[in-house]
């Protein structure tokens, strides 16, 4: 019986040992993890009180700091890991590291559209009844896949990289100009008081006719142009480590912007804790009735929420398991800080930073993969965002009472998959793509609003989606790359080293040395082998 107890003890012991030690080397995750919990509960605490707007503000405050200084980092930190990274590869390893990417990419947003599609067609959540309980929607603005398109083409290459840090171009419509005739002055009282009514009338048919006959206007808007900034430092990167040793000082200087950055997302990240516990204590007492509507659209949050939970198992976790043969829930347990970040920010660019660290840190991912794809995946991959714009679309027909023919549902599944592309990487950005969807297959946009209501959590969730399937990614092109980046680490060693022994070469030429009080010189090969 001893013997037993002592096992028992010894045991014990050993379990709360491997419990503390566990909480000593994350006591960053589980701040975090208490931070979301903790926001949830003063947040539900606080909404049975029926809190004022200043009560509102000033608890989501320090939240609307957190993510002020994650978007103030942003801009420094695409910056410098994109050149830094790419400096260190030639064009053919960027090439291949590219286009890996790019395939990984459009695999995984096709089958996230599918696996979305297909949710919702088998679940059917949406019924007119619900239209009816949740009224009319408010009009957006009007918007073309082809002037989408011409927009995202048109932020690729600003005209003013200065402008491009704080705006961004975008297509608006807005009515023709009119034309209207002057008076005409005629001595009859009777045919003056005709030709102004017949003018009136005229006039406003004219206004009619003006409001469905719109024209085209480019605008800048407020926002960073990331596409833009993004060809532009892969350019500037590539052209530094092409020139090689000319370029030395801008290497250096990136290298270190980088490491400087990433020391300052470091502080940032021990405040972290409070701000998301902050911004989402805050965003749930300032919903509405919170029970109408998870009656209402419950069924669709549970379309969406089992699409990307089929698509984070079965895609992304299977993928990595087949292609690298590792465990990807160890892959998931070291990206839980920015997973988390991801959750309660709900914006896939303000968790980059923790995800760099992430990646680097905790799974030893390479630094030209992570600083080349973080940044364009942020801005490009987001397949919980295309799976949510399908199952929005199909959804808002079923409302309507529509039955989508399969031509319409390939026509839904491949705008989803391109107005995903385009999809700024900032909280609810896919409600404004989602009107490209909605306009291909001729539903009304109008009912976005409907789906305003619970979009704040799908956000979160589809945004944690968003940042996995970019870490997968990286994960699985820095395996396939291993070789290639391997071989550009010698081949940059070695050509530092060469230029390193020619530098001192040189130095030595131009230098004596006194043998029995005769200056001599040293040979070149002398000098070299010596170095």
């Amino acid at each position: 019986m001893n013997s037993e107890k002592k096992k028992i003890k010894f045991a014990s012991r050993d379990c709360r040992h491997s419990c503390l030690k566990w909480l000593r080397s994350n006591v960053l995750l589980t701040m975090t993890l208490a931070g979301v919990f903790l926001g949830g509960i003063i947040g539900f605490s606080v909404r049975m009180h029926n809190p004022s707007e200043e009560v509102i503000m000033f608890i989501s405050f320090p939240g609307d700091m957190l993510m002020r200084m994650l978007k103030m980092i942003i801009l420094p930190l695409i910056a410098s890991s994109l050149i830094a990274g790419l400096s260190q590869l030639d064009a053919v390893a960027c090439g291949r590291l590219g286009s890996r990417a790019l395939a990984y990419y459009a695999f995984t947003t096709g089958v996230a559209v599918v696996i979305g599609i297909a949710c919702v067609l088998i679940i059917h959540p949406g019924n007119p009844a619900i239209k009816e309980n949740l009224g009319e929607g408010e009009e957006n603005r009007k918007v073309t896949t082809l002037d989408a398109f011409l927009d995202l083409v048109r932020n690729m290459f600003p005209e003013n990289l200065v402008q491009a840090c704080f705006q961004n171009m975008q297509t608006f419509y807005k009515p023709a100009p009119i034309k209207v005739a002057k008076a005409v002055n005629v001595s009859d009282v009777t045919t003056t008081v005709f030709m102004a009514t017949t003018e009136s009338l005229d006039n406003a048919s004219k206004i009619r006719a003006a409001s469905e006959n719109l024209v085209r206007e480019m605008r800048y808007t407020d926002g960073m142009n990331v596409m833009g900034i993004i060809v532009f430092c892969i350019a500037f990167g590539l052209i530094i480590g092409q020139l090689g040793e000319q370029t030395r000082v801008m290497y250096d200087f990136f290298m270190a912007l980088n490491e400087v950055i990433m020391r300052l997302v470091g502080i940032m990240m021990w405040y972290s804790p409070f701000g998301i516990m902050c911004l989402i204590a805050g965003k749930i007492m300032s919903l509405p009735n919170l029970a109408k509507t998870a009656e209402q659209l419950g069924m669709y949050m549970l379309t969406v929420i089992t699409g990307l939970l089929i698509h984070t198992l079965c895609t992304l976790c299977v993928l990595y398991l087949v292609i690298t043969r590792k465990n990807p829930a160890k892959f998931v347990k070291g990206m839980l800080q920015a997973l988390i970040t991801a959750l309660g920010t709900a914006s896939s660019t303000a968790a980059l930073p923790v995800t760099f660290r992430c990646l680097e840190e905790n799974l030893g991912i390479d630094r030209r993969v992570t600083r080349f794809m973080l940044p364009v995946g942020a801005t490009v991959n987001m397949d919980g965002t295309a799976l949510y714009e399908a199952v929005a679309a199909i959804f808002i027909a079923q409302m309507n009472g529509i039955t989508l023919s399969a031509g319409e549902v390939i026509t839904v599944s491949l705008t989803a998959t391109l107005a995903s592309v385009g999809a700024a990487s900032v909280p609810s950005a896919g409600l404004v793509t989602m009107i490209l969807v909605l306009t291909a297959v001729g539903l009304p946009t109008s009912d976005i609003s409907l789906i305003v209501a619970v979009d704040w959590l799908l956000d979160r969730i589809r945004t944690t989606v968003n940042v996995l399937g970019d870490s997968f990614g990286a994960a699985i092109v820095n395996h396939l790359s291993r070789a290639e980046l391997e071989e550009q680490e010698r081949i940059h060693i070695e050509a530092r080293r060469a230029s390193l022994r020619e530098r001192v070469a040189i130095e030595l030429e131009e230098t004596g040395f006194e043998v029995d009080g005769v200056t001599a010189k040293r040979g070149p090969l002398d000098r070299i082998n010596k170095v």
